[in-house]
């Protein structure tokens, strides 16, 4: 089969399209064709070596993704070959065949595309957490959302508004500004502006927003004096650098709290995936979440695609296409 590998850690030039050998079929697993692959900035960190990688070169990236099920173990009952699948957390995705673990192997509704899946789940099942257990968001609340025109960004923008909450988004651009408006926030702030004191002039009430969801990690101070007394900060991110130390006195003079978020804390078992996989599907269905066009790349074409990622000019989801 063909996959996307690198053997030194670097940019995006070390990755080669090659041959290599086919998965082998394990007990309680399956092997999927792939359809649909997400590219996440989880793989631009492990390509460059800042995240630990197991084994030996040739090293595949890759965890999210969708496609067929093309053969099943003898002792796998709950799938058969033609099956639709996707998943979130399976190694080695960026091939034409992945062995996938069938307690991590989540079907695929008739309604919900391979693309769909792939461009979803993995952002999704993280938005989903944090609006429902770092902090569960509340009708009238008021939250403040970070790089709301991500890929997390606007899927907390679209639940936290599913939800009857106020959303204000921070972006680093006009154009970018437009792209959280479109999904929904109510007003979008710039990085470069005082947006802390926006943010509590716009907050109705009390001064400050009710919680502010910070994946930037640099600005997480700048988060705390944005929202109101007992209010709330979910860490779950350090797109911009690592955060300052926090003084424990001053959460208690303020009555705010600190949640750290990592979304595998949060799916440590089939039931959850599928759980949080059907409240997405649902919100699809239904209009609350409303996916961005998907930037698609062919398998063989993933250096461009890593490229276009790590520039950080992109909004949208971007897939690989074997």
């Amino acid at each position: 089969m063909r996959a996307l590998i690198f053997e030194v850690f670097g940019g995006p030039e070390v990755l080669r399209y090659a041959e290599i050998a086919e998965p082998r079929l394990e007990l309680g697993t399956v092997i999927v064709r792939m359809q649909a692959i997400g590219l996440n900035f989880a793989d631009i960190y492990r390509r460059r070596g800042n995240y630990h990688l197991t084994g030996q070169p040739p090293y595949i990236l890759g965890y999210e993704g969708a496609g067929i099920v093309e053969r099943v173990a003898t002792d796998v009952t709950a799938l058969q070959p033609g099956d639709r699948v996707a998943f979130a957390d399976v190694p080695y995705a960026n091939a034409e065949l992945v062995q996938v673990p069938v307690e991590r192997a989540i079907p695929l509704p008739s309604d919900i595309t391979a693309e769909q899946a792939a461009s979803v789940l993995l952002q999704g099942m993280t938005a989903h957490y944090l609006v429902n257990d770092s902090y569960a968001v509340q009708h009238g609340d008021e939250m403040l959302v970070h790089a709301a025109a991500g890929g997390v960004g606007q899927l907390l923008v679209q639940l936290g508004v599913s939800k009857g909450a106020r959303v204000l988004g921070l972006t680093s651009s006009p154009a970018k500004r437009e792209v959280a408006r479109s999904a929904g926030a109510d007003e979008v702030l710039l990085y470069d502006s005082d947006w802390v004191q926006s943010a509590i002039h716009w907050s109705q009430g009390v001064a400050g927003v009710r919680v502010a969801y910070d994946s930037v990690g640099s600005t997480l101070m700048d988060s705390f004096a944005a929202v109101q007394t007992k209010g709330h900060v979910v860490f779950y991110g350090m797109a911009g650098g690592d955060p300052a130390l926090i003084d424990p006195r001053m959460l208690m003079d303020t009555s705010k709290t600190i949640t750290g978020g990592d979304l595998w804390n949060h799916v440590t078992s089939r039931a959850d995936r599928m759980h949080r996989a059907e409240a997405l599907f649902a919100a699809i269905r239904s209009g609350a979440l409303r996916l961005e066009e998907p930037k698609t790349f062919a398998l063989a074409d993933g250096i461009e695609a890593h490229r276009l990622l790590e520039s950080r000019k992109s909004t949208g989801k971007i897939l690989l296409i074997p």
